[in-house]
């Protein structure tokens, strides 16, 4: 008796006998295996393209021969001629089984194709977004079948796609009829589907093969920005990414100032509502336009956020998160329709989800860097600072993950320093300082050269030099301390002391002179004391807090650190260790994860499975209230050192030894003798 062909799909090593003359597509949906198609068969959607591969397959056990597939039809024939495929490759939909065959499945038709994310961890996304779309061929009316043209769609999804129990908001039957005559009875729909949600709902419809896509909007809400990243929801593919200020600033820079304004104001939240609402749809639109399509075709919006940005987005009160016990009214994932977010220039039918909160003070973004970053599969012990106006702090390993929040405030933003500015062409990023000379040369963003570098002048002419943004101050003072500019305690020397004419008097204080661009018209940009200052109320809070988890863990050490956030991105481990932010640790164990909190909401939009996954795990993270630990503020009094008090730091001092400088008890103590300046007057 003749055996049926076998079929083997390669990379998944599936396989199956299948009566000749079945459609490779057939065989791959029988199997289970991983091979997308959007028109059903119809040779229309170019999806399902597989390679067939011809010889001896000992691993296989199987020979192929020439006329294991049938010969190209005309479909394929038209195809090829009007949009051309890659030699070798067979539509799936067309191309029927003669004979024993293997059969690769390449990445871009894989249903659940791996996205490989563009920022430092290498960690696929596996799309299986919640909505996608499908073409169905819908029978036509029937006078002796008195159906609704809607439940006969129901039906051919259900027969083609096995897709059951759909349903369909008012605004799809007012478009159906329309849709379903103009395409022939053939249609597209876009179905939304959540994990767990068993009634499928289509948000839209289109006559034909639909190919102007599907996108989403990964959001990361943060206190100072708002970063949105827009995602084809057929690949993962980032199209665009922007961002803007949120500008709930004007309400306050901090969080506990807006929940204040909150307190104080009535009326107050709603205000911070329709400020952060309307921020978030201008940001959709122009997000669309610069990646060049119909914001129309924007589904599904993921937003990650800490918690007084959740409720105030939602329009919820917060102010019982400015109290003990600091309740959140709800701690869950949230899922709503965007309109209700106010995001009015996308498809009127589009869903938005949140992520969960962990706590009161850790919110959604912090679940977001728990799923990007996976601190629970880690077999090192390892700390995660996602560094933010609010910081949010992971600690973990398999045996578990402890978090809390920081309140760092705006400086590491730039705001609070006398020359600060957010991150835009023109501002300093990189600073060195020569530790014999003590002349500094820096690097400004929009320009590779050092300001030392012959053209650098010619190079920044457009953008000139205009301020010192988060990462610029965060090295000026490390370079400061390691240049013998700066003593432990945080004072900055006069030039006697110092042997350097840039640190300059100001008052009772000294200032250094970064940059003096006045003969050109420019500003003269110094680092203050009062800059130092409140670098290290920043840093404190950050050091205070990671602290606090690793005396709840019982350790004096962490074995990696990974620093987060889309500022976290261009800190450098050694000035960041240097200023005492983190902890010590080999540099090699330091590393940026880049916007953890964005790559998080991305994998949310595209993988709906990582939402239920996300769900379960922030119930088992243990949440550390830095709020009302006892040993904060002694943590926060030793951190205000630079690096730190009483932490040793010996794998900071094998690679950056410190000088020991001191200019003494106050801030005129110019001449390194520890006498106090008289007050005059």
């Amino acid at each position: 008796m003749t055996q049926d062909p076998l079929v083997i799909f390669t990379p998944s090593g599936k396989r199956g006998r299948f009566p000749a003359g079945t459609p490779v597509l057939t065989a791959a949906r029988q199997l289970g295996v991983d091979l997308d198609s959007v028109c059903g068969g119809r040779g229309i959607c170019s999806k399902c393209q597989v390679a067939p591969s011809y010889g001896d397959f000992p691993k296989h056990g199987v020979t192929v021969r020439e006329g294991a597939l049938s010969d190209w039809n005309a479909v394929e024939e038209r195809y090829d001629r009007v949009r051309g495929l890659t030699s070798g490759r067979r539509l799936g939909c067309q191309a029927t089984v003669q004979g024993d065959i293997v059969i690769d499945v390449p990445p871009e038709s894989q249903v659940h194709r791996q996205v490989v994310r563009k920022a430092a961890s290498n960690r696929p996304i596996t799309m299986d977004p919640a909505t996608r779309l499908v073409m169905v061929e819908v029978q036509a009316p029937d006078m002796h079948d008195p159906s609704g043209d809607f439940e006969r769609l129901a039906q051919a999804l259900k027969d083609q796609w096995q897709i059951e129990g759909v349903t369909a908001p008012l605004s799809i039957l007012q478009k159906l009829q329309p849709a379903l005559r103009k395409g022939n009875w053939q249609v597209s729909v876009a179905l939304h589907q959540a994990a767990g949600q068993d009634k499928p709902v289509i948000l839209d419809i289109w006559p034909g093969l639909h190919e102007g896509g599907l996108y989403g909007l990964a959001i990361d809400l943060g206190s100072t920005t708002i970063a949105a990243h827009l995602c084809d929801l057929g690949d993962g593919r980032v199209l665009a990414s922007s961002g803007l200020m949120n500008p709930q600033i004007r309400f306050g820079e901090d969080l506990m100032s807006r929940v204040s304004y909150a307190m104080m104001n009535p009326g107050g939240d709603a205000e911070m509502t329709h400020a952060v609402r309307e921020a978030m749809a201008t940001l959709a639109g122009e997000i669309a336009a610069e990646g060049g399509i119909d914001p129309a075709l924007i589904f599904e919006v993921v937003v990650v956020c800490n918690p007084v940005m959740h409720h105030l987005l939602l329009g919820i009160d917060p102010v019982e998160l400015g109290q003990a016990p600091f309740a959140l009214a709800t701690a869950g994932s949230v899922t709503l329709s965007a309109a209700e977010l106010g995001l009015t220039p996308i498809a009127p039918a589009a869903q938005a989800y949140l992520l969960p909160c962990i706590a009161g003070h850790v919110g959604a973004d912090a679940a977001a860097v728990a799923l990007a970053e996976a601190p629970n599969r880690a077999e090192e012990l390892t700390l995660i600072v996602d560094v933010g106006t609010n910081a949010e702090i992971l600690l973990g390993d398999r045996e578990g993950v402890l978090a809390c929040s920081s309140p760092t405030g705006p400086a590491f933003e730039g705001a609070q320093i006398s020359a600060g500015q957010r991150a835009a062409p023109g501002a300093i990023e990189r600073v060195e300082i020569d530790h014999d000379t003590k002349e500094p040369r820096f690097k400004v963003i929009g320009c590779d050269l050092w300001s030392t570098d012959p053209g650098f002048a010619a190079a920044t002419m457009d953008t000139g030099v205009t301020g010192i943004c988060g990462s610029g101050i965060i090295e000026a003072v490390a370079e400061m301390r390691m240049a013998g500019l700066l003593d432990p305690s945080g004072l900055i020397g006069g030039p006697e002391a110092t042997g350097s004419a840039r640190c300059e008097a100001q008052g009772r204080t000294y200032a250094y002179l970064l940059h003096d661009a006045t003969a050109e018209g420019g500003p003269r940009i110094l680092v203050t004391q009062g800059d130092i200052r409140a670098i290290q109320l920043a840093k404190s809070a950050l050091y205070a807090g990671a602290r606090l988890l690793m005396d709840q863990r019982g350790v004096d050490k962490v074995e990696r650190i990974v620093l987060a956030g889309a500022f976290g991105a261009h800190i450098s481990p050694k000035h960041a260790m240097v200023l005492g932010m983190i902890p010590d640790a080999a540099l090699d164990k330091v590393t940026s994860a880049g916007n953890a909190a964005g790559h998080g909401a991305r994998i949310a939009l595209c993988n709906r499975a990582a939402r239920s996954q996300i769900e379960q795990t922030v119930r088992k993270i243990h949440k550390v209230e830095t709020a009302v630990e006892p040993r904060f503020q002694e943590h926060f009094v030793n951190a205000n050192a630079i690096p730190h008090a009483t932490d040793p730091f010996p794998a900071l001092a094998r690679v950056a030894p410190l000088p020991q400088v001191h200019f003494g008890a106050s801030a005129g103590g110019g001449d390194g003798s520890g006498r106090r300046r008289r007050r005059r007057g």
